[in-house]
């Protein structure tokens, strides 16, 4: 059945948003550089990833720093600067995609790596990449209700493997174009962590209220992406297609309860400049009013709206209207409303 899932809040607001980047930096030359015989073998075009996908570099974790620790890192500032002590915390949702093993839950390290009291309830929450805007939207509900007083949503990223597992493969010889094609999309990815912390509006009058928003899946698109630490295959056209009447058909149906049409800044999940100037044209959005990050940090997964939003948030003032809005694997969408 075609429709949007609503959702509305009235005492929820978003008290700050923290990111750490790693400090090595891999330029897509830098990958093509490690491509050079597939490229040739294949008669490829160079610069493919920065004309095509827009990706100018990504970021991966040097030696001695890790996905988790990052993550941890985040959301200690993101404590600090909402003004909440740990202790205070009822619930942390890790939302990652990566994940160095299946059990326990990653949500388990962070939670210890913060300090965090044993009433906390912690786990995982996966949705590709719309994980970090699910646990948003689950943390609100959990506090509008009475059930925590204050929850921090975090994430970390870790492209290393899946990107070296790619151009392993992608360089034997039985490689053909059509396959180096379903694999584009790995190259394009990043690391990096972000962490939210969200709390009640009437206790945070400085914070910046979450009025709430639309979900719609159409989840007949669910084999268009399939990923795991091997490799990620998509299929690229099929997927921007299926993603962007997805994103209108929500879109449309939500005009009648929100108008989003004018907001002053629109954070999208972070692709590439081809799913970037798609969903602008299909909105018809202001473009000057879509940060993006991807041309320095590439597809950061479920990280890439915290982040994206953390690096925009000086430019906002009080009053500001903001809309978290991305496509997620699945076939998912979400649009989620702030008031800055």
């Amino acid at each position: 059945m075609a429709g949007n899932a609503n959702t509305r809040f009235a005492n929820v607001s978003l008290l700050s948003v923290a990111s750490t980047l790693p400090s090595r930096v891999t330029t897509s030359g830098d990958l093509e550089t490690r491509l050079a015989p597939a490229f040739e073998r294949l008669a490829l075009p160079s610069r493919l990833l920065q004309r095509v996908a827009g990706v100018l570099e990504r970021r991966n974790w040097a030696e001695g720093e890790t996905s988790d620790d990052a993550t941890v890192s985040a959301g200690q500032r993101a404590l600090a600067e909402a003004g909440v002590d740990a202790s205070e915390v009822g619930l942390l949702i890790n939302t990652s995609v990566s994940r160095k093993h299946l059990e326990p839950s990653v949500a388990v390290r962070l939670h210890h790596g913060l300090g965090l009291p044993s009433s906390a309830i912690n786990f995982d929450v996966a949705n590709a990449c719309l994980g970090f805007v699910s646990g948003m939207n689950l943390a609100a509900n959990m506090i509008e209700s009475g059930q925590i007083k204050y929850a921090i949503i975090v994430n970390g990223e870790d492209a290393d493997d899946i990107q070296t597992n790619t151009i392993d493969r992608l360089l034997k010889q039985d490689s053909d174009r059509e396959g180096f094609m379903s694999e584009f999309a790995s190259l394009t990815l990043g690391s990096g962590a972000a962490a939210a912390v969200l709390g009640r509006t009437d206790e945070h009058p400085a914070g910046h209220p979450i009025l709430g928003g639309v979900t719609r899946a159409a989840t007949q698109f669910h084999e268009l992406c399939v990923g795991s630490v091997d490799g990620m295959f998509t299929d690229a056209k099929a997927l921007l297609k299926g993603g962007l009447d997805l994103v209108v058909s929500a879109w449309k149906e939500a005009s009648t309860e929100w108008d989003w049409s004018k907001m002053d800044l629109y954070v999208t999940h972070q692709v590439s400049s081809v799913h970037t100037n798609a969903i602008v044209k299909a909105a018809k959005l202001d473009r000057d009013r879509v940060p993006t990050t991807f041309p320095l940090y590439g597809n950061v997964g479920p990280a890439s709206i915290p982040i994206t939003l953390d690096e925009a948030q000086g430019t906002l003032k009080k009053g500001d209207r903001v809309l978290l809005m991305g496509v997620g694997s699945g076939l998912n969408t979400a649009m989620m409303e702030l008031a800055w």
